[in-house]
């Protein structure tokens, strides 16, 4: 080491810390109410919301994905809202850098950062860091790309199933990027993603957080889906997928294949009625809101909110994590 290394390094080591950015997290199943939580929540606290509802990032998909009025972004500003068009996914790698870049520009204002979103893997990557694994095998993805032409994506996810059961009950029957994804790294690797995602978890971000949740009875919660998508079919949502296919943006890719979307998008081509669409959905949501709760009941430092005082008793540990003691909810 030179002496000019030698005194960067002795500067480097005496320099004050930079202190660690606070983050709050509101996370929960689908349905739950934590974008109204976090909308009461980051008024009083004078906070900013960063979205990872990780189909809230795709323009033109406004009523399916329960996406923030722009009354309710007046009221608080939002990030990672209408950031790509439905033909440019957003995966969870790119998903952590731009959430850290805004992040990091709330906090450098002074302003307390809440990240509001049901997509566990985008906010465990946010929380923790990413496991990104080893590098995509071209070989291998036009061979699975293959298997599923020809015998579907739903043969590729019981082959996920039989080598990886943990990570086949997350992702979606559906979702052909994550299934070949999980499959390419156990055959690249010789272990499960779970696996690695578990070894992983241990990482540290660099952020202190607060993590809550509200813990809504299972049938509460279920009426609760079934209600918000006969709102969806009220205002407009069959409109709304017409208009995305009509612009040209393929039902086949991730963002179109979001529940919701899906069905009401196969309603529209002639395959199924109307109401079957919708039965088909809201059962489609209840999955899904079954597989996010056991998700996040594996999560570890997760406050759980009673639903009726949920506001108030977010607004107690945020004001104190945030050192806000002037913040309050009436009532």
């Amino acid at each position: 080491m030179n002496e000019a290394e030698a005194t960067s390094a002795a500067v480097a080591a005496t320099a004050p810390a930079r202190p660690r950015v606070r983050v709050g997290f509101i996370v929960g199943p689908t349905a739950a109410g934590k974008s109204a939580l976090a909308l009461e929540v980051a008024e009083k606290l004078g906070a900013e919301i960063v979205n990872a509802d990780s189909r809230q990032f795709y323009r033109g998909m406004d009523i399916g994905t329960a996406k923030p009025t722009a009354d309710e972004r007046r009221r608080v500003p939002h990030h990672l809202i209408d950031v790509r068009t439905p033909d440019l996914p957003l995966d969870v790698a790119e998903f952590a850098l731009i959430a850290r870049a805004a992040i990091a520009e709330i906090a450098a204002r002074g302003r307390p950062v809440l990240v509001v979103g049901g997509s566990g893997l985008y906010l465990r990557v946010l929380g923790r860091g990413i496991f990104r694994g080893p590098p995509a095998s071209v070989e291998i993805r036009e061979r699975l790309s293959a298997i599923a032409a020809e015998r579907g994506v739903e043969y590729l996810h019981q082959q996920l199933r039989s080598v990886d059961a943990d990570a086949a009950y997350r992702i979606g029957h559906n979702d052909l990027y994550r299934i070949m994804r999980a499959l390419e790294v156990f055959e690249l690797t010789g272990e499960p993603i779970s696996t690695h995602q578990r070894r992983h978890a241990f990482s540290d971000s660099g952020y202190d957080r607060v993590t809550v949740g509200i813990a809504i009875d299972r049938k509460e919660l279920y009426e609760a889906i079934d209600r918000r998508f006969d709102m969806m079919i009220a205002a407009g949502l069959a409109g709304e997928v017409r208009a995305l296919l009509e612009a040209g943006y393929s039902p086949e890719r991730p963002p179109l294949k979001t529940i919701g979307y899906r069905q009401i998008a196969a309603h529209l081509r002639g395959e199924v009625t109307l109401e079957d669409a919708i039965a088909l959905a809201k059962r489609d949501s209840r999955r899904l809101a079954k597989r996010q709760m056991t998700w996040f009941r594996q999560e570890r430092d997760l406050v759980w909110l009673d639903p009726q005082r949920a506001a108030v008793q977010a607004l107690d540990l945020f004001r104190e994590f945030f050192g806000r003691p002037e913040a309050s909810i009436s009532g």
